[in-house]
């Protein structure tokens, strides 16, 4: 299997076990960023979509009305969203609501995401997020003892998906050591019109440059670690199939531009951390005594 040109992000065929070769380490270790083209069944993906907007269907907003928006940032006061983490909670996108607080389109075409630990309460999610190929694929990345910590259904609807700023996903899934990965799934066709992933290849290798974490009186604050500002290199985007699997680093800097275009961009995304690395009780995401991380185990 061979890597894309030098002038895209290295993409290779999604090996049949999971397993990373050799030359797909590297290139990950390198770029910070690796694409498996066909990782996931199609089918598999069409499940989860159709499962998704199931719930979507059934969800009645009421006051929970929650804006997730990484320009505004006004969830981090936001109780709805700060206390998700052991929840399955629906956010919406900012320019889903009129005047008068009425969706000005279709329920499913006004959220901006679903989190954060769909994964281990609710079946479907669970299914998909914990496949032996997954878990060798993990393997393969040298963790020994893999936790998953953080599920996201991400929308990106048509019309309104809202513009994701430059950000080090290590940021808000913070470990001591660092450990973090990240897991994205496209269930759509992810393209430069609607919306896809860009990265700054190999920008992996500078420091973290924030840190979320919880205030003491309520919410969550951005703190300064580094104030280098990311390298002045042109974004090189991600666009993906349905059922390709970009991994990235934690420190990888990442963004996307809105969806303005008529096509939605589904896409699952999933975090891993190394188990006996560190969780921090600053941490903004928290879950419940009863609601422990774990790890590749089927519900």
């Amino acid at each position: 299997m061979r890597a894309a040109e030098s002038n895209n992000l290295p993409a290779f065929s999604a090996p049949d076990d999971g397993v990373l070769d050799d030359a797909m380490r590297a290139a990950f270790d390198t770029a910070g960023v690796v694409v498996l083209r066909g990782f996931a069944e199609p089918d598999a993906c069409e499940k989860l979509r159709a499962h998704t907007l199931s719930l979507v269907d059934a969800f009645e907003p009421g006051e929970a009305a929650t804006v997730f928006s990484t320009l505004t940032n006004a969830q981090q006061s936001d109780e709805y969203f700060i206390e998700s983490g052991g929840a399955v909670r629906f956010f919406f996108e900012d320019g889903a609501f009129d005047e008068a607080g009425r969706l000005k389109q279709a329920k499913e075409n006004s959220i901006n995401k679903i989190g954060h630990a769909m994964h281990d309460l609710d079946p479907v999610f669970d299914a998909f997020s914990r496949t032996p190929k997954l878990q060798k694929l993990v393997a393969s990345l040298g963790f020994a003892d893999p936790k998953l910590v953080q599920s996201m259904y991400i929308f990106k609807p048509p019309g309104i998906g809202g513009e994701v700023v430059c950000h080090q996903d290590s940021t808000f899934i913070y470990t001591e050591p660092e450990s973090c990965i990240g897991l994205w799934f496209a269930i759509d066709d992810a393209t430069t019109v609607n919306g896809c992933m860009n990265f700054l290849p190999g920008a992996h290798k500078g420091p973290l440059r924030e840190r979320n974490r919880r205030k003491a009186g309520g919410g969550a604050e951005m703190i300064t670690l580094d104030d280098a500002p990311f390298p002045d290199i042109a974004p090189v985007p991600a666009p993906a199939k349905r059922g390709d699997l970009v991994v990235f680093h934690g420190r990888a800097p990442h963004m996307s531009g809105p969806n303005r275009s008529q096509f939605s961009r589904h896409a699952y995304t999933l975090h891993i951390v190394e188990g006996s690395a560190r969780w921090l009780e600053d941490n903004w995401l928290q879950r419940p005594s009863d609601l422990p991380f774990r790890g590749f185990s089927r519900m």
